[in-house]
């Protein structure tokens, strides 16, 4: 039992004893009741980020299979909408190019096959446009979610079409893992993937441009990413590969802030990375976790970086594990990103795995309705947390244990600006 629940910080009773208006002025507490002073504190602040993740890498959420009819999709990407609004979200996070890709007419990849289940079938209407407009006419925003270096779930580059671009320059890309991938170490390879996603930012009104956590492949095991004879050709003389691996991405960061500021300086720019940028007993200046991945050794992802030279505008560490959790403690993770953030112009959202709510034995907090709730409880006593994402929509969606219902009833009961 953590701290959160000891103190009767949330909790079901404390709400159903307000009439689940947890945030309301009139639920004033008295100074022996926990459970009422705690669901007092829970007063909507006036700004707060709130969206899902809606991903349509291997239909994870939209589509829901491929085929659909454009009305089809257009209804079930209508219904996503509208339970943000539900849920007084003010944002959604849509994934637009899943694996090298696009979900609208791009002039530098393919339709995405997650469309139509054919890569390169024209869908028959442009489903960026209409995300765009159907947010903005709820007033959502919507950021547009691009995984920078994936370019297929397997590893048959002839699976591809031929116009594509990996297939007329095939030695762009590395095998690995049971995947294909864009060689991060390409310049012409990083400057393709930058392209693409400036052909979005320029012909939509997109509020974001959003990176998940992918950038070198999470680390397999026996498995080399090999770019060895990349690194000879274009390492410059930084002296290892890691080092130049980290360059390669801090590069592909930089360059997309700059592009999208050039064009557009409202859009915003923010990542989704793994939460843990190194542990404690690698570097004294980590987080107290015992990870098995680090993003700053394994993703070549220097994530602490960005956030402290300014390139992003916001990030969202992916803190999904429960409170009390030894090898990756929710309540220690979050106050070291805080930390990160603290006096620079970087937002600090935090994301959250509604998709271990009653389905992940990890720890049994999971089997609890109120462990997102408690996530919720501890955020709000660290100004520096701005808001939360939720991955992913079908999941918030399955309110499985309830915990949805909750969370919306004790902390989203008014919207909030973003």
């Amino acid at each position: 039992m953590r701290v959160w629940r000891a103190m009767g910080v949330l909790g079901a009773t404390a709400g159903l004893l307000l009439g689940g208006l947890a945030s309301t002025a009139s639920a004033a507490p008295t100074p022996s009741d926990d459970a009422a002073r705690c669901a007092a504190s829970t007063t909507t602040p006036l700004r707060q980020f709130r969206a899902t993740w809606i991903s349509s890498v291997v239909n994870i959420d939209w589509p829901s299979k491929t085929g659909l009819t454009p009305a089809q999709q257009q209804t079930e990407l209508i219904g996503w909408l509208d339970d943000a609004v539900r849920q007084k979200h003010n944002a959604v996070v849509l994934q637009v190019r899943p694996t090298a890709d696009a979900f609208w007419p791009s002039k530098v990849e393919p339709w995405s096959q997650y469309l139509t289940g054919v890569q390169g079938g024209d869908p028959g209407y442009d489903p960026l446009k209409f995300a765009v407009a159907e947010a903005h006419k709820r007033n959502l925003e919507l950021h547009a979610w691009f995984n920078p270096y994936r370019l297929s779930m397997g590893t048959n580059i002839n699976a591809l079409l031929p116009t594509h671009p990996a297939r007329q320059h095939p030695d762009w890309v590395v095998t690995y893992g049971g995947k294909l991938y864009y060689n991060p170490g390409i310049p012409a390879a990083r400057k393709l993937v930058e392209d693409a996603i400036m052909d979005a930012v320029s012909n939509y009104d997109i509020d974001g441009v959003h990176f998940d956590d992918y950038f070198y492949p999470y680390p397999v095991a026996g498995q080399v990413f090999d770019d060895a004879a990349t690194y000879a050709q274009y390492g410059g003389g930084i002296p290892t590969l890691a080092e130049w691996r980290r360059n390669n991405i801090n590069l592909l960061i930089q360059e997309v802030q700059h592009r999208i500021k050039d064009a557009k300086p409202w859009v915003k720019f923010g990542i989704s990375p793994f939460a843990v940028w190194r542990n404690k007993a690698t570097d004294p200046e980590g987080t107290d976790t015992t990870a098995g991945v680090q993003t700053y050794d394994d993703l070549a992802a220097d994530t602490r970086r960005w956030v402290r030279e300014e390139w992003i505008d916001y990030i969202v560490p992916q803190v999904y594990w429960a409170g009390g959790f030894a090898p990756a403690d929710y309540n220690k993770i979050v106050p070291w990103w805080a930390e990160q953030v603290r006096g620079t112009n970087v937002h600090l959202y935090i994301g959250e795995a509604t998709y271990k709510v009653g389905t992940s034995t990890q720890s049994p907090d999971w089997a609890d309705p109120a462990e997102l709730s408690d996530h919720m409880a501890f955020d709000s006593t660290i100004p520096e947390v701005k808001g939360n994402i939720f991955f992913s929509a079908k999941d918030v969606r399955a309110n499985r244990l309830g915990a949805t219902t909750l969370l919306n009833n004790t902390w989203y009961t008014r919207p909030a600006l973003i």
